[in-house]
């Protein structure tokens, strides 16, 4: 896919802001707005995983418009806390308490399809997807179990709003994953990084109850000592990346 190819979506994204920019302008839209409604799409696209994947991707895609109508001279006009709008929207995207974490990856479509192979649930079983993002991941486990009780918990007030709004069928609030009870959960569901990894365990092993399920996409279970969990069993998705299961007691 050509957006794989970077920096082309942060051309695409540029493109975009321009073309909205020079619409606006002929149009007969007040500067003003003319200049930050471009530097918001910019600002929005740059949050998107395919169009930004990595935080220096994001700021390059978000600071672009901006910085190209300054170079042009385009922008002395305006106050200078108009640029900081961009910025306002990644850090509600990216609160600073969830830096630690890890950053809005979607869940693969039909990554978890055949997860009830392996991993059978009763009806009405209790499924949390912890840190579920723009829902991505509540999809596919709504896929996979279309008669779980869902569940999901995001940092970021914008993401919640993206993922409540695309998963009306699950209960999505706003909190921290880590501060959840998990205990009244049969299955969590997690896409974080190698990093956290080992306080999922240590926070699975305290609240899951016995013959709960922790499911991880791509990145192993690990402890605090560096030591792999032995999983219950795991599939392998197309590409090779691999979803990990784990049953209490881990």
């Amino acid at each position: 896919m050509l957006l794989r190819l970077w920096p082309l979506p942060a051309l695409l994204a540029w493109g975009l802001a321009w073309a909205l920019c020079l619409a606006l302008k002929a149009a007969g839209v007040p500067a003003v707005l003319g200049l930050l409604l471009p530097a918001l799409l910019g600002a929005l696209l740059a949050v998107l995983p395919p169009m930004a994947n990595t935080p220096w991707r994001r700021i390059f895609v978000a600071a672009g418009f901006p910085l190209s109508v300054l170079a042009l001279g385009q922008g002395g006009a305006l106050p200078a806390w108009l640029w900081l709008a961009p910025m306002a929207l990644l850090l509600l995207a990216y609160p600073v308490h969830a830096w630690r974490d890890a950053p809005v990856f979607p869940t693969p479509k039909n990554a978890l399809v055949d997860l009830p192979a392996l991993l059978p649930l009763p009806a009405q079983a209790r499924v949390l997807d912890a840190g579920c993002g723009m829902g991505d991941g509540l999809a596919e486990l709504h896929r996979a179990y279309p008669e779980a009780t869902l569940h999901g918990t995001e940092w970021s007030w914008l993401w919640r709003l993206v993922c409540a709004w695309r998963c009306p069928w699950a209960t999505v609030r706003r909190g921290d994953m880590w501060a959840d009870d998990w205990s009244g959960y049969d299955l969590v569901y997690l896409f974080q990084r190698p990093e956290t990894m080992p306080r999922a365990v240590a926070k699975a092993r305290q609240e899951l109850r016995p013959g709960a399920w922790l499911v991880s996409l791509e990145f192993e279970a690990v402890d605090d000592a560096g030591h792999r969990l032995q999983p219950a069993a795991r599939l392998t998705l197309e590409g090779g990346r691999p979803v990990w299961l784990y049953r209490q007691p881990l």
